[in-house]
């Protein structure tokens, strides 16, 4: 008879040992039921963005305006006043030559002309006394003749030395060396003490104040381009920020091999961000519109047609989505069909979340231009 009761009170033991083993898994399930933790700045929210296209460009930045300065006189450099990275203005000296020869050259064709111009002078005065006393019959015309000779023979020689003294004070001035333009000095190859020949390089200066960029469109492009047309671009160095500038010239000739147009973008440089030599990529703005988009990175393309991870009522859904127009510069991509204005797109990280799932946001509030 115990044997019976004991029975039925073991049995109640052990049912409540099961519930107090158990009640410890229904805490840990807690945590799941809230939902998987995305930060904010892996979700958009889905709203018209401006998105704009057209041929893609690649080239090389340089300086609109460049000079490069040379000796136009030979001989030794005496001084250099400027060194690379300087700031210069127009007509600022910059270097001097020896001046030695020259000048003694200089000095030679002035005391020539000073000498022709006493002697023109006296023929003069010679020629003037031979008309009055022609007049008066006291001297022979053959007389007159030979004194206003005399007179036209001196004023060609004084023209003469005149112009060999401008050609030396020409000369003389080019020992000066001169900044032909306002610019910043990029290269300064000579030093004091340097012998040169005409025409040896002494040193470059850019104007940095515009740049100029050099790209190939395909010549099939070219109907949709025209001077004045907007070209966006990025610049190696500035990855976050985009740069602007219009076409200024368009080469009339196709490259045979590449069948390639060339352009010529001027870029307004306010404030000197842009170096030239840099590598630049951009495309020319063709067209341009207002419609819903995403970030490329947010549309899944692998399948056989494109889809979003949507995030509603806390639930993650695969959408299908119809693509449109792509702005390679902004790295966006227009979606005509399959998501509408509010939605919100997970991103990023988020993207490896599975369909299904339930999403918690947690962080700072994100923005949809992304």
């Amino acid at each position: 008879m115990m044997r019976r009761h004991l029975i039925p009170g073991m049995a109640l033991l052990l049912l409540a040992s099961g519930c107090k083993q158990k009640a410890p898994d229904t805490a840990a399930a807690t945590p799941a039921d809230q939902g998987i933790q995305v930060g904010r700045e892996n979700v958009v929210i889905v709203e018209p963005q401006k998105l704009t296209t057209g041929p893609a460009l690649s080239g090389t930045l340089s300086a609109e305006r460049t000079a490069q300065v040379r000796a136009e006189v030979a001989g030794a450099v005496t001084a250099m006043y400027v060194e690379q990275g300087q700031s210069v203005s127009r007509g600022a000296l910059l270097a001097r030559i020896d001046d030695t020869s020259i000048r003694d050259t200089y000095l030679s064709a002035r005391s020539a002309m000073n000498s022709a111009q006493s002697s023109l002078d006296l023929a003069k005065r010679n020629a003037e006394r031979s008309a009055t006393l022609a007049k008066a019959g006291a001297i022979a015309d053959r007389d007159l003749e030979s004194a206003r000779q005399t007179e036209t023979s001196a004023d060609a020689t004084l023209a003469d030395t005149r112009a060999r003294l401008a050609t030396a004070e020409k000369q003389l001035s080019k020992t000066e060396v001169r900044a032909p333009i306002g610019g910043i000095v990029s290269e300064r190859p000579a030093s004091a003490g340097d012998v040169l020949l005409v025409g040896g390089a002494l040193l470059t200066i850019v104007d940095p104040s515009s740049m100029r960029f050099e790209a190939s469109v395909p010549a099939e492009r070219l109907a949709t381009l025209k001077v004045g047309t907007p070209v966006d671009f990025s610049v190696s160095g500035y990855e976050k920020r985009t740069f602007s500038g219009r076409i200024e010239r368009i080469n009339p000739s196709v490259d045979p091999a590449t069948r390639q147009v060339r352009l010529y973008v001027s870029i307004p440089n306010a404030g000197q961000p842009l170096v030239a030599g840099l590598f630049a990529e951009g495309r020319v703005a063709t067209d341009s519109k207002t419609a819903i988009a995403l970030p490329a990175s947010a549309v899944d393309e692998r399948g056989t047609s494109p889809t979003v991870l949507r995030l509603r009522a806390s639930k993650v859904e695969r959408v299908a989505v119809q693509l449109g127009v792509r702005d390679e510069i902004a790295e966006r991509v227009e979606i005509r069909s399959g998501i509408q204005v509010g939605d919100t797109i997970l991103v990023g990280t988020a993207q490896s979340v599975s369909e299904g799932a339930t999403v918690r946001l947690v962080g700072e509030e994100t923005s949809g231009k992304q």
